[in-house]
């Protein structure tokens, strides 16, 4: 039986439809949700997001979803943050001045600093850090897709860090049942639908 996954949809800020399509190839059943109220009968959450830190932050507060995704996880659900729903899962952003995140991820989003053109965007290593089973099976030969010109700072809960321009940033973080990656599954191909087939194995 498959799990039904929720993909929350925030205005401006979601990319929900290639996160769908990933999903029902990955074998889960996605659906939109708008409204706390779309969370019934949900077995995992996914927060995407592109755009800026504080319009992601705004769009959830204003429906409600900034709460119930904060309740979701505090209950011991999975949560899972993509790109910007990664950033938002910390304390703290710095884009156009500063925002509350969701407080979920001890840590900050600021500006990415380095040699090379930022936004960072293509295809990326991620080095794997301990054991997280939201990595299980990723090698030094696969690459995932990155678009991204802020990252997270965090010290204690990095599962995933990557190189680039001499540059090394955090990719992937987990704290007990919450995780994040700063790079799209749904743009990576095989390798990104078997992060997601992880996901739905937790």
């Amino acid at each position: 039986m498959s799990q039904c996954v929720g993909v929350v949809d925030y205005g401006a800020a979601g990319n929900t439809f290639s996160i769908i399509r990933a999903l029902e190839h990955a074998g889960a059943e996605p659906r939109v949700i708008k409204g706390p109220q779309d969370l019934s009968n949900v077995d995992k959450l996914i927060l995407p997001g592109v755009g800026s830190f504080t319009d992601g932050m705004t769009e959830l507060t204003a429906s409600g979803m900034a709460v119930a995704v904060r309740d979701w996880a505090q209950a011991g659900r999975p949560l899972l943050g993509i790109c910007l729903g990664m950033q938002i899962l910390c304390d703290v952003g710095f884009e156009f001045g500063e925002t509350a995140g969701l407080g979920l991820i001890r840590g900050e989003v600021r500006a990415m600093h380095c040699k090379g053109v930022v936004p960072h965007m293509g295809f990326n290593r991620v080095s794997v850090q301990g054991n997280s089973p939201l990595l299980r099976g990723l090698g030094d030969d696969d690459h995932l897709y990155f678009m991204h010109s802020f990252e997270v700072q965090n010290y204690t809960n990095i599962i995933g860090l990557t190189e680039y321009s001499g540059h090394q940033f955090v990719s992937a973080v987990q704290r007990d049942n919450v995780f994040g990656v700063q790079f799209h599954p749904e743009k990576s191909r095989e390798v990104g639908i078997r992060i997601f087939q992880n996901y739905l194995s937790l």
